[in-house]
């Protein structure tokens, strides 16, 4: 691997640097988004227990305790229940929005880093391959071997490019879908918590 290293030319260094920076986001992002995920099913009823049985304080109270993004924006439209259901509505709203771009970030730099990768592989092999027509130039005579090896050594770099580039779009079509189903979770249970305070709400009125 290092000999091989050695003969892709300057382009492997920028191209190691993209698979350590590629490898950092995802690890960063499989920490983050296992963190986010929560049992919501679960999670909703604990709430809409808490507020029947012991009000909105104790509810508060689970949802601060509790990590991600939906504890987070449930915990927003109950700190302004009473200024209304408008207002609670505006307050998740506008704490979804902010959740949102917590779960996707980092994703840009996956898919620049997929993009660049074999970018940076082509542009190695053409330097590479540059340089072997110039040997051939130097040798005034096309030697089979100075072709072969020059070639050889040139889509190094295309082959390095393409081994990065493939598995770090993989894992950002992952981190895309995971990033869907939690977008989802907040919406339906968002919509749940609503229609649970309109229903008190109803109740109290009647």
């Amino acid at each position: 691997m290092l000999d091989l290293f050695y003969d892709g030319g300057w382009a492997m260094y920028p191209l190691l640097a993209t698979l350590i920076f590629g490898l950092a986001v995802i690890f960063e992002r499989f920490w983050a988004l296992a963190r986010a995920s929560i049992n919501t099913r679960k999670f909703l009823q604990h709430i809409k227990v808490a507020l029947r049985d012991e009000g909105i304080t104790a509810a508060q109270e689970i949802c601060a305790s509790t990590r991600g993004p939906v504890a987070s924006i449930f915990h927003a439209g109950l700190v302004r229940v009473d200024r209304g259901l408008e207002q609670v509505e505006k307050a998740i709203e506008n704490a979804g929005t902010i959740e949102m771009s917590f779960l996707e970030k980092g994703l840009v730099w996956l898919a620049t880093v997929a993009n660049i990768a074999p970018m940076l592989g082509f542009l190695g092999t053409v330097s590479g391959m540059i340089g072997a027509f110039a040997s051939i130039a130097e040798a005034g005579d096309v030697n089979a071997t100075i072709v072969a090896s020059g070639i050889s050594e040139a889509l190094i770099t295309t082959a390095t490019g393409l081994a990065i580039a493939i598995p770090i779009q993989a894992a950002h079509n992952y981190f895309v879908s995971r990033v869907d189903r939690l977008i989802i979770d907040m919406e339906e249970s968002a919509n749940d918590l609503i229609d649970y305070l309109i229903e008190m709400e109803m109740e109290k009125t009647a």
